[in-house]
């Protein structure tokens, strides 16, 4: 054995004889390596790169995400597309961290039994999450999900939809005092466009807004199955990535 190799086994003895010694190392060991992961994310600037096209979910929307989370959805489905060549070819173009900055909680997942859904959005017509949602097996035969047929019974509770928006806006959304004003108005009207003026829904989530029928069911008000199929339907859809080009962003990310 050299001497330098000997020297540093004196130093780990040294180390692990002194119970004190090594609990003070391990501290800064885990000091620096959480301050060096921790501090960038006091900086949204560097974190999240400026992607246009992303926006607030619209309060039918949002009743979706809130489903999907009630229901356990995240438990079997990540949202997010990692940079490596498997997943890209697999489920598309790989996820920005802009692409979830309103989301909360985010959906990024840990661990996929069913397929990633970041960008499940308009892959599927809305007949097909429909009956995969009531009858998973129908239209997936190995498929292990259970069924959600009773969302398609259950009418979309509103009451409180004010209330969620201006709570969002709290933690960031932002949603302008017109959004959180017309919040009710504009899930009814996304789902049931005949009679609805459109246009303030429009305006104030952009054109590219999912504005139809989506259960199939023709009721006055929206069901569940309605609000978790449209928040389906915008998963991955907002950004146009013909547009994004990755270097500018990084261009961005670093001007003062």
């Amino acid at each position: 054995m050299t001497k330098n190799k000997k020297q540093r086994t004196n130093h780990h003895h040294t180390i692990e004889k002194r119970s004190i010694l090594m609990l003070l190392l391990v501290i800064v060991t885990i000091s620096v390596g959480g301050i060096v992961e921790i501090l960038p994310l006091f900086r949204k600037e560097v974190t999240i790169e400026p992607v246009e096209g992303v926006r607030p979910y619209t309060p039918l929307e949002l009743m979706g995400q809130n489903i999907y989370i009630r229901e356990g959805c995240y438990n079997c489905h990540s949202q997010q597309i990692r940079p490596l060549r498997d997943e890209v070819e697999r489920y598309g173009h790989y996820s920005l961290a802009a692409e979830s900055m309103y989301d909360h909680p985010f959906q990024w997942g840990s661990k996929r039994t069913g397929p990633d859904l970041a960008r499940v959005g308009g892959k599927y017509s809305d007949e097909w999450q429909v009956q995969h949602l009531m009858h998973p097996q129908s239209v997936v035969p190995e498929s292990i999900m259970p069924a959600y047929a009773h969302l398609s019974e259950r009418l979309v509770n509103l009451n409180d939809i004010r209330a969620h928006l201006s709570t969002l806006r709290t933690v960031g959304v932002p949603y302008s005092d017109e959004m959180i004003k017309n919040a009710y108005h504009d899930a009814i009207a996304q789902q049931m466009p005949e009679g609805n003026n459109l246009d303030g829904l429009k305006a104030r989530y952009g054109e590219k807004v999912n504005i139809r029928n989506f259960d199939g069911d023709r009721r006055s008000l929206p069901t569940e199955m309605d609000a978790l199929v449209a928040y389906l339907q915008v998963l991955g859809t907002m950004v146009e990535f013909t547009d994004y080009d990755p270097a500018h962003a990084k261009k961005a990310e670093v001007q003062p």
